[in-house]
C-alpha cells in the first residue's frame, strides 16, 4: 500500500449512478435523519444547560458548564472507540448501528421525561451526554466503514461528498428547527429527536446488502494494534486526522454559541438557531460543489487552505458584534471545514483496505471526537479565563498556527494530488 493513491485516467462516474444503489440511498437517508436528530439534541442540551446554569451562575461559569457537555461526551468515546473499531471489523456493521441507535433513543427519551417532570439538572445533562458518547463511540466507526460497502469503488469519492452533504444539510435544518423547538419547550425538542432516531433505525433495518466484513485472524488486541500501527505508518492518514484534531480543538467557537446568542449578540433562542445553522450553510454549499465537481488536483493544498481559512473566520466571528456578520463568518468557517474534511475523508478511505476500515475509522473518530468534544471543553475553559470573545480569537489564531506547523511536518500530505 502506497502513501498516495495512484493516478487514474478513467472518467469519474456520474453522480446519477448513486441513485441506482438502493441500499446506499437507505444509508444516506439514515445518515441524514440521524444527523438531524443529533443536531437538535445538541442544540437543545447546550441551550438548556446554559439556561439552568444562568439561574445561579455567572456568564463565564455557565459557559464553562456548556463546554463540560463536550468533555462528558468525549470521555466514553476515548475509552471505547478502539474496541468499537475492532467490533466494526468483526461484526455485522448494520447490526452495530441498530444497537447504537437504540442506545440513543433510550438516552434522549430519558432526558425528555426528566424535562417534562422538572427533574433536569446540569448533572443529568452531563450524564446523558456521557451515555450519548458511549453510543457514538460504536456508531462512528461502523457507520464510516459501512458506507464504502454499499457502492462500487469508482463511486466512492462522490459517495463521500454526498455523505458529507447529508450531514451538512441536516446541520442547517437541525439547529434552525431546534431554535424553534426550544423556543416552545426543551421537551418538544427531545421528543422530536426521539422520533427521528426511530426513523433512522428503521432505514438501517431495511438495508439488505452484506454488511459483515471479512474477519482477519488474530485476537482482538492484535487487531487493535494492527489498526494503530497502520495509521502510524501511513503518514497521509496520520497527518490528515491529526490536523483535524488540533485545528478544530483550538477553533471550536461553535461551542460558545449559546453565550454569544444570549449575552453578546442578544438574539435569543431564535437567533441561536440561526447562528448554529451558519456553519452548515457554508458547508452545504461547498459539499454541493464537491459532489458535482470533485477535486482533481492539489488535494493536499486545498485541505491546508481550508483549515487556514477556518481559523481566520473563527477570529472574525469572535470579534463581530453583528448577527449577520457573525452568521457570514460562521458560513465561511463551515465551508472551509467542509473542504478540509472532504479531502481528509476521501484520502483516508481510498488508501485503507476494507477489512481495516472499522479500526482506522475508530482511530479517526477518536481524533474527530477529541477535536469536537474536547474543543468544546477547551473553549469553555478559555472562556472562563479570557471571556468568550477572547476564547474565540485565541482558538482561531491557534488553528492558523497548527496549519502552518502541519504543512511543514507532513510534506507528503501537502503534496497529495489526485483523489482517485
Amino acid at each position: 500500500m502506497t502513501d498516495t493513491p495512484p493516478p487514474s485516467s478513467e472518467p469519474v462516474p456520474s453522480a446519477r449512478a448513486l441513485l441506482k444503489e438502493r441500499d446506499y440511498l437507505l444509508f444516506w437517508g439514515t445518515r441524514w435523519t440521524g444527523s438531524f436528530a443529533s443536531q437538535i439534541q445538541s442544540v437543545a442540551m447546550g441551550w438548556q444547560m446554559y439556561a439552568l446554569a444562568r439561574q445561579t451562575r455567572s456568564v463565564e461559569e455557565s459557559a464553562f458548564l456548556v463546554g463540560m457537555i463536550g468533555l462528558a461526551a468525549f470521555v466514553p468515546v476515548f475509552l471505547l472507540t478502539l474496541p468499537a473499531g475492532e467490533a466494526a471489523d468483526r461484526y455485522d456493521r448494520r447490526k452495530v448501528l441498530l444497537i447504537c441507535l437504540t442506545g440513543e433513543i433510550i438516552s434522549v427519551f430519558a432526558l425528555a421525561m426528566a424535562t417534562v417532570n422538572h427533574l433536569a439538572s446540569p448533572a443529568l445533562l452531563l450524564a446523558i451526554a456521557a451515555l450519548f458518547g458511549a453510543s457514538r463511540a460504536f456508531f462512528a466507526p461502523a457507520n464510516t466503514a459501512l458506507g464504502p460497502m454499499l457502492v462500487p469503488r469508482a463511486l466512492l469519492p462522490r459517495a463521500i461528498a454526498w455523505n458529507s452533504l447529508a450531514w451538512q444539510t441536516a446541520s442547517i435544518a437541525g439547529p434552525a428547527a431546534a431554535g424553534l423547538l426550544v423556543a416552545r419547550s426543551a421537551e418538544t425538542a427531545y421528543f422530536t429527536t426521539f422520533a427521528l432516531y426511530g426513523l433512522a433505525g428503521l432505514l438501517v433495518f431495511l438495508i439488505r446488502s452484506n454488511a459483515k466484513p471479512e474477519v482477519k485472524p488474530g485476537s482482538r488486541w492484535q487487531l487493535i494494534k494492527e489498526g494503530l500501527a497502520y495509521v502510524w505508518r501511513q503518514k497521509i492518514v496520520f497527518g490528515a486526522i491529526s490536523l483535524d484534531l488540533f485545528a478544530v480543538l483550538l477553533g471550536g467557537a461553535t461551542a460558545l454559541l449559546p453565550v454569544f446568542a444570549r449575552d453578546i449578540l442578544h438574539v435569543g433562542a431564535e437567533g441561536f438557531g440561526i447562528l448554529r445553522a451558519g456553519p452548515a450553510i457554508g458547508a452545504t454549499a461547498i459539499a454541493l460543489l464537491l459532489a458535482a465537481n470533485p477535486i482533481r488536483a492539489k488535494a493536499g493544498l486545498f485541505m491546508f487552505g481550508g483549515v487556514a481559512v477556518y481559523g481566520v473566520a473563527t477570529v472574525v466571528f469572535g470579534l463581530s458584534k453583528s448577527l449577520w456578520l457573525s452568521v457570514a463568518a460562521l458560513a465561511v468557517l463551515g465551508g472551509a471545514d467542509m473542504l478540509s474534511v472532504f479531502v481528509r475523508q476521501t484520502l483516508v478511505q481510498l488508501v485503507t483496505p476494507d477489512h481495516m476500515r472499522g479500526r482506522v475509522a475508530a482511530v479517526s473518530s477518536v481524533f474527530v471526537g477529541a477535536s469536537n468534544e474536547l474543543g468544546e471543553f477547551e473553549s469553555g475553559v478559555v472562556a472562563r479565563l479570557l471571556g468568550p470573545i477572547g476564547a474565540a480569537v485565541f482558538g482561531g489564531v491557534g488553528a492558523v498556527f497548527v496549519t502552518a506547523v502541519w504543512a511543514r511536518l507532513f510534506p507528503d500530505l501537502r503534496r497529495a494530488d489526485r483523489l482517485e
